[in-house]
């Protein structure tokens, strides 16, 4: 059976938002550890930019692997 267009969204919607949940959580636990201090803000831009950098791999990866198969 096929996930609807709507589903679709919402289960990428939603692995955007627990991805990015997960970097600012682990970014705020794992930086002291190495002697990097950042603010809640920085950590939350930081996050985004990760989060950004990874959808754009998922789709140019996504988008090869379609045009393989």
């Amino acid at each position: 059976m096929s996930q609807s267009r709507r589903m679709s969204l919402i289960e990428a919607l939603t692995n955007v938002a627990v991805g990015y949940a997960l970097a600012v959580a682990i970014q705020i636990i794992v930086f002291p550890w190495f002697g990097l201090q950042a603010s809640l803000g920085d950590n939350l831009a930081l996050g985004g930019v990760f989060t950004g950098v990874s959808l754009l791999r998922s789709y140019t990866l996504r988008r090869l692997f379609e045009r393989l198969r």
